[in-house]
């Protein structure tokens, strides 16, 4: 497990990007498909129990379909968290 804020990140990103990434290790899913469910009207998931991270930036990291963790990144927009966690992914191989 390995957590860093970059200068100028905002300190709730510390908190969201595990958060982010526990909800996609949690579903085996995107963390983006919880936010996407929620804004098209199923308020339901805001109270599902262990899961805080509902929001894009937490990936999922598979491999011949087993999960092996996850990635979480917060502090640029969302769809760029995205874009960055899965650059990571890619970079372990």
């Amino acid at each position: 497990m390995w957590l860093q804020r970059l200068a100028g990140a905002e300190p709730m990103s510390s908190h969201m990007a595990p958060a982010e990434a526990k909800t996609a290790v949690l579903g085996k899913r995107e963390s983006k498909i919880y936010e996407d469910m929620i804004n098209a009207g199923r308020y339901s998931f805001l109270s599902a129990p262990f899961i805080e991270g509902l929001l894009e930036g937490g990936v999922p990291i598979l491999k011949d379909g087993q999960l092996l963790g996850a990635v979480g990144i917060s502090g640029v927009k969302s769809t760029e968290d995205t874009q960055i966690a899965k650059s990571g992914i890619v970079a372990l191989g």
